[in-house]
């Protein structure tokens, strides 16, 4: 089928970035700096064996403040019971729990090296909505049209074949679309360090504007936006800007409201967009990823970490959940990084019947993982436990 083209230009979202020539740009580039430099200390401070732990956490909790900005509440528990297949008998709670497991997957995927070359190419684009509609039920996929009511199938990876409007901003036609997503990626091909920085606000914004598919849009934008940063900082997944947006949504959706006006003067830029709006969202995104990343270091710090596990592990053995010596296991684990389960015996004087039981106690309350019956022990960061272990990181249940 041919998609309707109205013959649109790719000058009406110029510019695609802040120019060197605003007088916003200075301080663009620090906070740039600034976010490169807070991301790189947080990620060397935490040890290989916690920092893969966490990552899996961080996929969570993005994908449950992601959907929470869609209006969708799937708590980070509830999220985790559906990666291991444990499904409410509630047929919508059961929808959005498959909605949360596409999402960890695309991430996943993403976090696994998924992405070959830049995050803003068509075809990765197509291939994220790809991935995550292709995991929804059916009732997920579709959409209700505006004035008709008429119920539109979503298509995975598909561009939409219908108008769309945001709000007050009219999208692209339909058969404009890859014209415009393959401007926004020529835009976004060749950039130093503070640049990619930049680029991933500038394109967050910029794809939300052309609205690409009759539904996922958000999703898909904060998708891209969370590949191209782990791209420029190298992450590794340990922080996500996705806590902050949705913490801050009004602000975020007025910014990118904001961002669809047309130039006021001949001082804002050179583009048909405003160039000033463009700049204060980019320095919102970045002063928002710069919260996520201090937020983590603090919940990070080794010695209040270790602290608030210990205080947990107590708790539990005087509940009798746990039993008599799990601390010290717990303990050996947080610094060691792992911990052989040969030496459970000779680490707290019992038999080896005696050391089963204890590391199979932690194990069945998620505080520590173990790939195998003989592999090693590891800490763990399961979603029932964030609210002591890690306090804000997202609502308790």
């Amino acid at each position: 089928m041919t998609l309707r083209d109205a013959g649109e230009t790719i000058g009406l979202f110029e510019p695609l970035m802040v120019s060197e020539g605003s007088p916003k740009r200075a301080e663009l580039n620090d906070l740039a700096l600034e976010l490169a430099a807070r991301s790189a200390a947080f990620q060397a401070s935490l040890p290989a064996s916690i920092a893969d732990a966490l990552a899996g956490l961080i996929r969570s909790m993005n994908c449950y403040y992601s959907n929470l900005i869609e209006g969708h509440n799937t708590h980070p528990v509830d999220i985790e019971r559906a990666m291991n297949d444990d499904y409410s008998t509630d047929p919508e709670k059961r929808d959005l729990q498959l909605e949360a497991k596409a999402h960890i997957a695309v991430q996943k995927w993403i976090d696994e090296g998924g992405v070959h070359g830049r995050a803003t190419t068509p075809n990765t684009i197509l291939d994220l909505h790809r991935r995550f509609c292709e995991l929804l039920p059916p009732d997920l996929l579709f959409v209700e049209h505006p004035t008709t009511g008429e119920r539109l199938p979503v298509i995975p990876g598909a561009i939409r074949d219908h108008d769309v409007e945001i709000g007050r901003h009219v999208a692209v036609s339909p058969g404009a679309v890859h014209r415009f997503l393959t401007r926004l990626d020529e835009a976004y091909a060749r950039a130093g360090r503070i640049d990619s920085i930049l680029y991933a606000a500038c394109a967050h914004h910029r794809f939300l504007w052309v609205h690409p598919f009759l539904d996922g849009n958000g999703r898909v934008a904060r998708l891209m936006t969370y590949a191209m940063l782990r791209s420029a900082l190298d992450t590794k997944g340990l922080w996500s800007v996705a806590r902050g947006l949705a913490r801050n949504e009004a602000e975020y959706k007025s910014h990118l409201m904001a961002c669809d006006a047309p130039r006021h003067g001949d001082r804002d830029g050179r583009g048909t967009l405003s160039e000033a709006a463009l700049a204060d969202f980019t320095r919102f995104f970045l002063q928002t990823c710069i919260d996520q990343v201090t937020f983590m270091e603090g919940l990070m710090k080794p010695d209040r970490l270790r602290d608030r596990i210990m205080i947990w592990a107590e708790e539990e053995m005087r509940a009798g959940a746990l039993l008599a010596k799990s601390d010290t296991v717990l303990r050996s684990v947080l610094l060691q990084g792992e911990l052989a389960r040969a030496d459970v015996v000779a680490l707290l004087g019992v038999n080896e019947r005696s050391a089963r039981r204890v590391t199979s106690a932690l194990i069945d309350s998620g505080a520590l993982t173990s790939t195998s019956t003989r592999a090693p022990l590891h800490l763990a960061f399961p979603a029932k436990l964030a609210g002591r272990w890690m306090p804000g990181l997202f609502p308790n249940a």
